[in-house]
């Protein structure tokens, strides 16, 4: 098997001696959006949606926590300890995760947390385990995941997100498009392995 892979190594460099060196690789891509703020959210919703999400531009975010939980008939709800108290619905049962097990998460009907920052261009929530955001295992293990975006923390694309994500180096980022879902059996689409099944993202209108 060696001798094999040297012959084939050499056949290659023989091939490509002398040949001229490729050069820089071209980046011509966009980093900077073009949308207003309107646009820009809008956008943001459309996509998110496109993904299966329910996504609801709301003023009032516990009120609206509370109505997309009682749909859901989602009572016992598990938050990270930095949730503002104004997103928090006084009719359910909300519990601080305080190093919560898997097994005790799963237990929970969801989880309530709000994120870093939103990609208008690929409707992705994007958290890196802050104060209001929690570590990534609430987000991963309940089967409802009901997320709080802020218009202001819309961003239009990719590139711009990643810049904004700097001063988060070194934290845990999780990228989320949609609700869990996989295709690798049989192409079967199959929601809720890697993840929650239902994702409510609840856009808080600017005042």
């Amino acid at each position: 098997m060696s001798a094999a892979r040297d012959e084939i190594l050499g056949r290659i460099t023989a091939a490509t001696r002398g040949s001229a060196s490729p050069g820089a690789v071209g980046r011509e891509y966009r980093r900077a959006g073009t949308l207003d703020a309107e646009s820009r959210v809008a956008l943001f919703c459309q996509r998110a949606g496109e993904y299966r999400a329910d996504v609801q531009r709301v003023e009032d975010v516990a009120a609206a926590v509370a109505a997309a939980c009682r749909a859901r008939g989602a009572r016992r709800l598990a938050v990270p300890a930095g949730l503002p108290t104004a997103w928090r619905p006084r009719d359910l049962e909300l519990g601080e995760d305080a190093a919560l097990t898997p097994h005790e998460l799963d237990a929970l009907d969801g989880v309530v947390t709000g994120c870093t920052l939103a990609i208008a261009e690929t409707g992705t929530i994007v958290l890196t385990a802050a104060a209001a955001e929690g570590r990534r295992a609430l987000t991963l293990v309940p089967d409802l995941h009901v997320c709080v975006v802020e218009e202001t923390q819309v961003v239009e694309l990719v590139p711009e997100a990643f810049a904004a994500l700097a001063a988060d180096a070194g934290r845990p980022i999780t990228f989320v498009s949609g609700p869990s879902a996989t295709s690798d059996i049989e192409l079967s689409r199959v929601e809720g392995v890697h993840g929650p099944r239902d994702l409510v993202i609840l856009v808080q209108r600017t005042r």
